[in-house]
């Protein structure tokens, strides 16, 4: 176990691919280097933080694409690690955390009006109908001269691990320059803040030949865990600015016992949701919800930081994948937290916060440090499957409540059909004609930062009212068609 009062930064490099060319790389928020004149660019960034008291279990996704030569990751730490300390974890640990919080679209079909209260379908309690998803050694040579020391070295999987100890930024440089990384400019400024924190240097640099490609030859890394102890939770996104190609997707996944988590030092705001929208961004609801979020952030001056879900790992309504399992609690961190049998105990539900930031060099200047919040809700249906809530509300109680919070996007068929009875009953959604109780998994948004921007009109799509974003709606004329 790590301990520290303050904090961990991480950074990512890759590196030793001489003569290679440009490629892309996705790892968490830290610069990247390549060997001789190839360049990398990070453009986002995912990290899981499980935390239980001052104790937090970091992990860290990490996708390359480029190079097929050896490259590193550099992550400052407060101390030695020890093997025991770090590592490795199955590959799809993030998709399965990632589909459980992004954002969700799904569809309703408002079912006849004149049918019998008591048979026509709803989609009960918060049930949602959805529509479908759419190697080489170190050098030492210079070392010592330069005030660098390898302190340890031992290996976790495909990664090579050295631990490294530096007197002074600019000696880390030359000797990383000297193992022929090609550092980004600027790379001892932004180093120097952990060099005078007295920082260890944890390099993990991957054995390629170790390494899985998949169909489009990138390379899938396996994710790296590794705990510390913290009073402060803090991330460094100072140092993935160094090698961002203009905006670098940052999505925070922080896991507690009982509480959510917002920014400290920057401004917190929660993305619009139950939102009604037109039939046609079933096409393109990656594409829509970028538009969205850009719009959120800028009505923000793009110095915030966006909550896009809060909720218990044991439950989901909609659920575009099933809860987090106590296994993949464990895998994420429960074993060290909890012990190793946390697993096999009686499930216990934590809080699954999804954080979301769009940044470059002039919006966020200082690292992201992150604290408790009280608990929100947002986003859900009624039981009927009309809007239970407009938009986020953050509790005020004392002692707290339950975190219900996510993004979420409606597409409304309304009634058309003939209107036969003089009381109709309007409103009780379902599934559609033929399939009223007809139930299949809501689409999430995901792979946002690769998403096309500028191809969606929200003023367009978007039928019910933002007022953060000075949209009117468009109301919905169900009723008058259904007259006639």
């Amino acid at each position: 176990m790590v301990s520290t009062a303050r904090w961990v930064a991480v950074a990512a490099v890759a590196g030793t691919a001489i003569g290679a060319t440009p490629g892309r790389a996705h790892a968490f928020c830290g610069f990247f280097v390549a060997g001789s004149d190839a360049k990398l660019t990070n453009n986002a960034s995912q990290v899981v933080l499980m935390r239980k008291g001052n104790r937090t279990v970091m992990t860290m996704s990490n996708t390359y694409q480029g190079p097929p030569e050896n490259f590193a990751m550099i992550v400052p730490v407060p101390v030695v690690l020890k093997k025991g300390d770090v590592k490795t974890l199955p590959s799809d640990v993030f998709d399965r955390v990632d589909s459980l919080s992004a954002p969700r679209l799904v569809e309703y079909w408002e079912q006849d009006p004149c049918a019998p209260q008591a048979t026509a379908y709803g989609v009960g309690g918060l049930g949602l109908i959805g529509v479908g998803s759419g190697g080489g050694g170190y050098g030492r040579h210079k070392g010592a001269d330069l005030g660098v020391k390898i302190e340890a070295r031992f290996v976790a999987g495909e990664y090579e691990i050295v631990i490294l100890s530096a007197r002074e930024s600019s000696g880390l440089e030359t000797w990383l320059r000297q193992e022929k990384y090609n550092i980004p400019q600027g790379a001892a400024t932004a180093l120097a803040p952990y060099v005078r924190d007295k920082s260890k240097f944890f390099v993990a640099k991957v054995n390629i030949k170790k390494v899985k490609r998949d169909a489009q030859g990138v390379v899938q890394l396996s994710p790296l865990r590794f705990a510390f102890d913290a009073n402060e939770l803090r991330l460094p996104v100072r140092l993935g600015l160094l090698n961002t190609g203009g905006k670098q997707d940052l999505i925070v996944y922080v896991i507690h016992p009982t509480a959510r988590f917002e920014v400290a030092n920057y401004a917190n705001t929660f993305i619009p949701t139950n939102l009604e929208v037109a039939d046609g961004v079933r096409k393109n609801f990656p594409a829509f919800f970028a538009e969205l979020f850009d719009a959120t952030v800028e009505k923000m001056e793009r110095k915030v930081v966006v909550t896009e879900y809060a909720w218990q790992t044991n439950g989901c309504d909609p659920c575009p994948t099933p809860p987090l399992t106590p296994q993949d609690l464990s895998t994420l961190g429960l074993d060290i937290l909890e012990g190793a049998g946390a697993a096999a105990a009686p499930y216990t539900s934590w809080v699954l916060t999804r954080l979301h930031t769009r940044y470059s060099k002039e919006t966020l200047s200082e690292d992201l440090i992150f604290r408790e919040a009280k608990p929100a809700m947002g986003g859900r249906a009624n039981w009927n499957g009309t809007n239970g809530d407009e938009g986020a509300t953050v509790s005020q109680a004392a002692g707290g409540g339950v975190n219900n919070f996510q993004g979420r996007y409606i597409i409304r068929h309304y009634w058309t059909g003939a209107v036969a009875c003089k009381e109709p009953h309007y409103d009780t959604w379902g599934g559609p004609p033929g399939d009223p109780a007809g139930r299949s998994p809501a689409t999430a948004a995901k792979g946002l930062a690769t998403a096309p921007r500028g191809k969606v009109v929200l003023r367009d799509e978007v039928r019910s009212p933002v007022p953060l974003l000075g949209i009117a709606g468009k109301p919905a004329h169900r009723r008058k068609a259904a007259a006639q």
